[in-house]
């Protein structure tokens, strides 16, 4: 066993489920039983420059420079250690189905939860390969921690080899990503790359250099309640305009119907009564001017409605989350051309997508540090039907060391 799945099966078992609701950073403590195990091996592996922000869970580390490429650019890899709240990832059993030979893989034989070509088809590419899978009742933790175990593997074959010339590199790990909040405490000066790769993607040969422009909008509607026996002419229901509202947006632009580089307004959730009423939107498009006029035609329903209604029965918050990063990294094309033929040359095929959503890159780009999105070689993520492919993942430590020598020569 290769220490990429060595790590990745240590790695999955520890429970680092985030949390949108506790307003701290990290969101849950225990993403620092991660944090420690991780510093830990980097000072096993003599990494330099190691720094873990204990109170915000975030690490930094170095492989140093070969001698005589100090000069070169310094390159970053970063991955997340939180995985989704959507899917537990307390008590993990992950176990590898040796040489897949297609069809359904039995999951757990108690509950009869099968992994099945026929809702995943891409599983028929991987017959003849080792898959890692779970008991069916949790995630398995792929996103993303195949990320963090391919960059440790990528650093302890590095420091173990300094025959190997490469540029300074830097290691950085984050809390708290798949509940938006990432970068929002990485310090990119105290980072100090040039530029960096996040390894956060799926099947093996996606890159991904274009994300969502993304926005949050919070829909309070103010109605009154009285008594249902009197209510003709002063009840005003507030459930009920909150549906109006609803079928006033377009019904195509919608997750349920889009792919690609279609946007939506998606209602992520609705509570209430009577009186008030509470619904959360988030607004998203890869076309900064789509995105702007979907921002303004949620702000215009409301406008209809409270002129309907009257003034202040319906109030909107909105904010952006994150924008396109291709803007970004456009300027710096290298990132992806260097990936591409890394990639070539582990007889893999590049499939350049546009990310249905964002990461951490995304925002660290806006931030100074141009960062598009690697491979894991992990699909079906935020599901108890999360797998990943041991040779996909091992190629991937292949392709993080192959990008860290072809910056050693690097004039950028």
């Amino acid at each position: 066993m290769t220490r990429t799945i060595e790590n990745f099966l240590q790695y999955v078992k520890i429970d680092t489920q985030s949390c949108e609701n506790t307003k701290t950073t990290p969101s849950t403590a225990k993403q620092h039983d991660l944090a420690k195990l991780l510093v830990r091996q980097l000072e096993t592996l003599n990494a330099a420059e190691i720094t873990y922000d204990q109170e915000h869970c975030y690490i930094y580390a170095t492989i140093p420079a070969s001698p005589g490429c100090e000069k070169s650019p310094v390159l970053g890899f970063i991955a997340h250690m939180d995985t989704s709240p959507a899917v537990t990832g307390t008590d993990v059993k992950p176990r590898i189905v040796e040489n897949y030979d297609g069809g359904d893989i039995l999951l757990n034989e108690a509950e009869q939860i099968f992994l099945s070509p026929s809702d995943f088809p891409e599983l028929e590419a991987l017959r003849g390969q080792d898959l890692i899978v779970t008991d069916g009742t949790t995630l398995l933790g792929a996103d993303d921690k195949a990320g963090i175990a391919e960059i440790m593997a990528m650093a302890e074959h590095l420091l173990t080899h300094p025959e190997i010339l490469h540029g300074k590199i830097r290691i950085g790990f984050t809390p708290d990503e798949e509940i938006g909040e990432g970068a929002d405490h990485f310090d990119v000066a105290l980072f100090g790359a040039d530029f960096a790769y996040t390894v956060d993607g799926g099947e093996l040969g996606e890159l991904e250099d274009e994300t969502f422009n993304a926005a949050g909008a919070k829909l309070i509607v103010h109605g009154r309640n009285v008594h249902p026996g009197s209510a003709k002419g002063k009840m005003v229901n507030s459930i009920l305009i909150a549906q109006e509202f609803q079928t006033l947006l377009p019904v195509f632009p919608n997750p349920m119907y889009t792919e690609g580089r279609e946007g939506f307004f998606h209602l992520d959730g609705i509570s209430g009564n009577v009186e008030e009423t509470t619904a959360e939107y988030i607004i998203r498009d890869h076309d900064k001017t789509l995105f702007e006029q979907k921002k303004e035609l949620f702000r215009a329903c409301a406008d209809f409605l409270n002129r309907k209604y009257g003034e202040g029965t319906v109030t909107v918050e909105m904010a952006d989350s994150y924008y396109n990063m291709k803007e970004v990294l456009t300027p710096h094309a290298h990132l992806m051309e260097n990936a591409c033929r890394a990639l070539r040359e582990l007889g893999v095929e590049p499939k350049i997508t546009p990310v249905r959503g964002g990461t951490d890159g995304s925002r660290l780009s806006y931030m100074g540090l141009p960062c598009p999105n690697l491979c894991t070689g992990g699909a079906a993520y935020h599901s108890r039907f999360e797998y990943a492919c041991v040779r996909s993942m091992e190629t991937v430590t292949e392709l993080l060391i192959k990008l860290a020598v072809c910056y050693k020569d690097a004039d950028i």
